[in-house]
């Protein structure tokens, strides 16, 4: 595995937003990555839902000032990989104790995915500070997040799953989420057609979002 400094919550929510990557084509990562950085979203979570995925992190990694995540990782394979590859934090759907323990041994921050009191009461056995709230609108949305973390103060949060520019404000208004995830500024379509203008486009109206949602 390959050994980078540890990435930390504020790296990867840094612009308050993480678009959540399906590449098929490995050619199309390079080019997606500078779109994203032309629109001022300096991260990615690229999803092993293709064969592509391996080398989409390795040629999304490349790019300079790019902090690059492997999403639906269920395998402490796949966590090997990923590292192998270049990713600097782990992204599941569910939360797997062999998952997050390989991630925090490669020095990867891992963002398991919960979705309630138990699922966090785990990750917090982990040692883990943060979770990810999936699928986010189908559980509760901003309320759901609102109430499981009376309970426990200290844990971050990032919603994923139902989340976009009509949302995120919701959530970004709770102190307990740094950053939302959703696909909505890398529509499958857009990334396959390479219209690398059109979604730096929707990059730069999800930064703007979010920090609009941020200032109020």
């Amino acid at each position: 595995m390959s050994h980078q400094s540890s990435v930390t919550l504020a790296d990867v929510a840094a612009c308050g937003v993480i678009p959540v990557v399906v590449l098929k084509d490995a050619a199309h990562a390079q080019p997606l990555a500078e779109a994203l950085l032309a629109g001022g979203i300096t991260t990615a979570e690229v999803t092993f839902r293709t064969d592509a995925a391996v080398e989409s992190i390795r040629a999304m990694s490349s790019v300079e000032g790019m902090l690059v995540g492997a999403g639906t990782v269920i395998s402490a394979e796949q966590v090997d990989q990923a590292a192998e590859a270049g990713a600097r934090y782990i992204v599941s759907p569910g939360l797997s104790a062999a998952v997050v323990r390989r991630s925090v041994e490669g020095e990867l921050l891992a963002l398991p995915g919960v979705a309630n009191a138990s699922n966090i009461m785990e990750a917090l056995e982990l040692g883990l500070s943060a979770v990810k709230f999936f699928p986010a609108e189908v559980n509760g949305g901003a309320k759901a997040i609102k109430a499981l973390a009376a309970p426990f103060p200290g844990l971050g949060f990032v919603p994923t799953g139902g989340v976009g520019l009509n949302n995120l404000a919701d959530y970004l208004a709770l102190p307990q989420v740094p950053a939302v995830g959703g696909s909505w500024m890398v529509p499958g379509d857009l990334v396959a057609a390479g219209a690398w203008e059109q979604i730096t486009a929707l990059a730069s109206d999800a930064v703007a979002a979010v920090s609009q949602a941020r200032s109020n």
